[in-house]
């Protein structure tokens, strides 16, 4: 139990050393800002009453004054956020239309094509049709079979023997 204990206290003692450095260094700045932020949370909430206590009922009218307006502009960057977010919507949907257009677009050209490959098609079939009324019919012709017979013919060819030259220098 009292080695335990013991650890706990080093442990807390190590932590309060690096903490101390962190501090030293500047780098707790995150804390002060913490604790400034939280001071300010609690004394908006308690300046009107420690102000209207104390009789200082000029002060507390400046500071509603004050406060009033800082909400105006907050209900100002809101309407300019909500503005911003309404114009992008309305960018989309231009884009969107101009899409849906290109498409339609597309679309007509296709049915166009398609028309004018279904005329061509018409225009064919019509020329088929007037081609194969007027053409004459002809009796097939028989061709008669002809045989022809090759004699073979044997050619000796005589061979020549090389004897193997040699031109190198002597």
């Amino acid at each position: 139990m009292k080695s335990t204990q013991a650890w706990a206290w080093l442990a807390a003692g190590v932590l309060a050393l690096g903490l101390n450095g962190i501090y030293q260094d500047g780098g707790a700045a995150w804390a002060h800002r913490a604790v400034r932020h939280l001071m300010a949370g609690i004394s908006g909430r308690t300046d009107g009453v420690l102000a209207l206590a104390a009789g200082r009922a000029d002060w507390f009218a400046a500071e509603s004054e004050r406060l009033i307006a800082q909400d105006e502009t907050a209900s100002c960057r809101l309407a300019t956020a909500m503005a911003r977010v309404q114009s992008k919507m309305a960018r989309a949907q231009g884009r969107m239309a101009r899409f849906e257009a290109m498409s339609a677009r597309e679309g007509a050209g296709l049915a166009r094509a398609e028309a004018s490959r279904a005329r061509a098609e018409a225009e064919i079939e019509a020329q088929v049709a007037r081609i194969s009324v007027g053409t004459p019919r002809f009796d097939p012709v028989v061709c008669p079979r002809v045989r022809v017979s090759i004699p073979r013919v044997r050619i000796s060819v005589p061979g020549v023997h090389l004897e193997n030259v040699s031109f190198e220098n002597e």
